[in-house]
């Protein structure tokens, strides 16, 4: 468990949830060129804390998300606080939650009307930092494939299905804090949650008994 907040890191998660809010990186600096830049006002969404002991690490806000500046601010948001038993008020508060995806800024949507993928910019301009500073983090939730790739890295499976099945090594693992992959909590998922009754039965007992831990 994490030590007393000091003064000098208070300090340092201001200085860099403001530099995160002022980011404009994917419209004015986008990878690949201008052709590829964000088509609307950047908006990021994060939740740092200098004292929550669960991170919960998304994909990218959909664009209710980008209108309210509200993480899981929508049906997904609804799932996922049912996947860990708590109510919007202990999910809202940054005390008790880190919210950061792995894009701050809602993307867009493809040809097909879904969500674009996370911005690539924004990774490996900001992971590295956020993670650093929150060094009280003890427990991951790698929501969907892009954070299951980034925290998990070679570890992870072949596919999404495959990586959270395995959920039990990552948990035991003693690199760093653990990380518990689950499937993005989109209606999307809907038919994977039916087709694999065992998330239900083995791994959302075991989140919920650790949120329930963690959130004291």
């Amino acid at each position: 468990m994490a030590g007393p907040v000091t003064e000098e890191h208070l300090a340092e998660i201001e200085a860099l949830r403001a530099s995160i809010a002022a980011c404009r990186i994917c419209r004015d600096q986008p990878l690949g060129g201008s052709q590829f830049r964000l088509p609307h006002e950047p908006r990021p969404v994060a939740v740092l804390s200098e004292t929550a002991r669960i991170l919960i690490a998304g994909q990218a806000p959909g664009l209710r998300v980008h209108e309210t500046g509200l993480p899981f601010n929508d049906a997904s948001g609804d799932r996922l606080r049912d996947w860990l038993q708590v109510d919007r008020d202990q999910f809202y508060d940054r005390s008790l939650f880190a919210i950061v995806p792995m894009g701050f800024c809602f993307p867009g949507y493809d040809d097909k009307g879904s969500d674009l993928p996370p911005r690539r910019e924004c990774a490996p301009q900001w992971r590295t930092k956020v993670l650093a500073a929150m060094p009280q983090i003890e427990l991951v939730l790698a929501v969907g494939q892009y954070a299951q790739r980034w925290h998990l890295g070679a570890l992870r499976g072949k596919s999404m299905t495959e990586t959270v099945m395995a959920w039990r090594r990552f948990l035991a693992r003693n690199e760093g804090p653990p990380v518990l992959p689950l499937p993005h909590p989109s209606w999307r998922n809907t038919g994977w949650l039916k087709r694999n009754p065992w998330f239900a039965e083995e791994l959302l007992p075991e989140l919920r008994k650790r949120v329930k831990t963690l959130i004291v």
